[in-house]
């Protein structure tokens, strides 16, 4: 349930800035009879995302096992794709995404309110499409199905809640830094998530070595401790993985991680080997 509370609060931040840069725009812009629009658009956008995900889960059930073992692993791998895109494209933008936003209204302003409710609509639903897939792409690996569902509500209830609190300018929190540290955490998530289209492949058949195990740290990771409960259902990390999970869980991970952070890595000042005068 962390996993998919992370995504939820993740995703749903980047919603609700959206739709707070819209809002504020319109607002400040003395606009506020297009509010109606913008909604509307923010509404279509959250029906076909919840319809999807619904979809998603109603096709499966339908599914022999090996099939369902099938798109499961397609749905991982396609979690992983839009999430890796997602974190590096939210590095990117975070900076300028306001401005961008912004650009755009106006111009969908310029050709009619209906146009708008189009700008909010796709605004919105990239991101409601990523969520539904990385929320059912995550929720495979719990035993409860009500946990996905209480994760992601959690999360994406405490988004709304931080998005207000933006708006309003009751709190500041440095963005940029938000995105990269639970953008560092989405990749280790990623990583699990990958290593599950790994298994369910194995699982159908397609790839072999079901049985060949990299190592068993049962003793260490009992499955009914929460801790060993914590980091599988985070990070996928399991006390009896596979070979070819594990070489999956790693040859993602640990790329990945070091190609989001290594900007971050090459700003941290080194140390300077004389001293330096700091008075202002």
């Amino acid at each position: 349930m962390t996993a998919i509370y992370l995504i939820g609060l993740r995703e749903g931040l980047e919603i609700t800035l959206v739709v707070s840069i819209l809002v504020a725009f319109l607002v400040k812009s003395e606009r506020k009879h297009l509010l109606k629009f913008v909604w509307a658009g923010v509404a279509a956008a959250a029906l076909l995302s919840i319809g999807f995900a619904a979809l998603l889960e109603a096709g499966a059930a339908t599914l022999s096992f090996e099939q369902q073992e099938l798109f499961e692993a397609c749905a991982s791998f396609a979690a992983v794709v839009f999430v890796t895109w997602m974190i590096f494209w939210m590095r990117r933008m975070a900076r300028r995404m306001a401005a961008e936003l912004r650009g755009r209204l106006e111009e969908a302003i310029q050709v009619g309110a209906w146009a708008i409710a189009g700008m909010a609509f796709l605004a919105v639903v990239r991101e409601g499409l990523e969520t539904s897939i990385l929320f059912y792409a995550a929720a495979q690996g719990t035993q409860d199905s009500a946990e996905p569902l209480i994760g992601i509500s959690l999360g994406l209830l405490t988004s709304v809640v931080l998005g207000w609190l933006l708006y309003v300018s009751a709190v500041r929190i440095n963005l940029t830094r938000f995105f990269t540290w639970t953008g560092a955490l989405l990749v280790l998530v990623a990583a699990g998530i990958f290593k599950y289209g790994v298994h369910d492949l194995q699982e159908s058949g397609v790839l072999p070595g079901i049985n060949s195990h990299a190592y068993d740290v049962t003793g260490a990771l009992p499955p009914d401790a929460w801790y060993a409960e914590l980091l599988r259902g985070m990070f996928n990390i399991t006390p009896q993985p596979t070979v070819l999970e594990t070489v999956a869980w790693l040859a993602y991970g640990i790329p990945v991680l070091v190609l989001f952070l290594l900007p971050l890595l090459k700003k941290t000042p080194k140390p300077a080997s004389a001293p330096v005068s700091t008075s202002v």
